[in-house]
Order: C-alpha cells, then sequence, then structure tokens
C-alpha cells in the first residue's frame, strides 16, 4: 500500500494524523456539552489499479461536522469484490486505531463525549448482502459499532466522492 501519510480537509488542506486529532479534539471541545461522533469509512475504486479512500469524520449531531480524508494506492489488483471490502475495512480499523491512540491522550480520563462509528461498503441489496456478517463481526470484534448501508455515510458518500 501506498500513501503519502497526509490527510486532506476541504478548508484547512493538508495535516498529518496528529494535527488531524487535535483539530477533532477542539471540534469536540468548542461545544463540549453537545453529542459528537466520530466515524471513519473507507470506499475503493475497481480496476487495474485500486485506489482506497478513508475518511474521518466529526459530527456533531444536529449542527454540522468537518471531514478528512486519505488517499491509498492499493500495491495489487483485487481480483474480488470481497478481498476490497476486507481491506476497505482493514483500512478503516487502522485509522480508527490510530486517531483513537491520538485522541485519548488529549481527552480527560473516564470522559468519552463521543461515540465512534465504523462505516462498511455493503448493504442488503446487491452483491455485498452475504458479507454483513463477516465485515460486522470484524468491526464489533474490535471494539466499534459497524453502520452498514444505507447508513454508512462515511464509506458511501464521503470517501466515495474523493475517490473518484
Amino acid at each position: 500500500m501506498k500513501s503519502d501519510d497526509f490527510f486532506r480537509n476541504p478548508t484547512k488542506g493538508k495535516m498529518k494524523l496528529a494535527k488531524v486529532a487535535k483539530e477533532i479534539f477542539d471540534f469536540i471541545n468548542y461545544e463540549p456539552q453537545g453529542k459528537c461522533r466520530l466515524v471513519v469509512g473507507t470506499d475503493s475504486s475497481g480496476g487495474k489499479k485500486t485506489e482506497f479512500v478513508t475518511a474521518i469524520i466529526v459530527h456533531r449531531v444536529g449542527r454540522g461536522g468537518r471531514y478528512f480524508w486519505k488517499k491509498t494506492n492499493g500495491d495489487r489488483v483485487y481480483h474480488t469484490l470481497r478481498d476490497r471490502i476486507y481491506q476497505e475495512v482493514n483500512l478503516s480499523l487502522g485509522t480508527a486505531q490510530n486517531i483513537l491512540g491520538r485522541l485519548r491522550p488529549l481527552i480527560k480520563k473516564g470522559i468519552e463525549p463521543y461515540n465512534f462509528q465504523i462505516h462498511i461498503d455493503v448493504g442488503q441489496n446487491g452483491p455485498t448482502k452475504e458479507m454483513i456478517k463477516e465485515v460486522v463481526g470484524m468491526v464489533r470484534g474490535n471494539g466499534f459499532e459497524a453502520k452498514i448501508k444505507p447508513e454508512s455515510f462515511a464509506a458511501s458518500n464521503i470517501a466515495d466522492r474523493h475517490v473518484r
């Protein structure tokens, strides 16, 4: 996998993961009484050169949010949709664990003012329906809440917007 290790934000440009964590922390603390959710999702393009886009979204429920995204180029051809979906989930889980590791030192002990979700680009309709239990199990097994289509906006809307 090739990545430039930079996330991008539509208004703030390129930044490293540590800066993304600080931006998320500042966003949450701006209105600490507001309910926030932190979401990670990945989408990919098919073809000879698979490109993955992972999005991190901090959403203050009912009040808007911010997002950051990063492209990763696959180092091989993914011959099946199943392989690509597994890689999408693995990239989302890795990103979630990394961002959470950066956020924990910033947040007071015992206080987690957000809920954390992984959005997976699978749904009840279409060729991915047989994979739902497997990939949701992967996400839950890593301690995160899983969302699938039509609720998986991080993967199916935000990341998808930048993968093309």
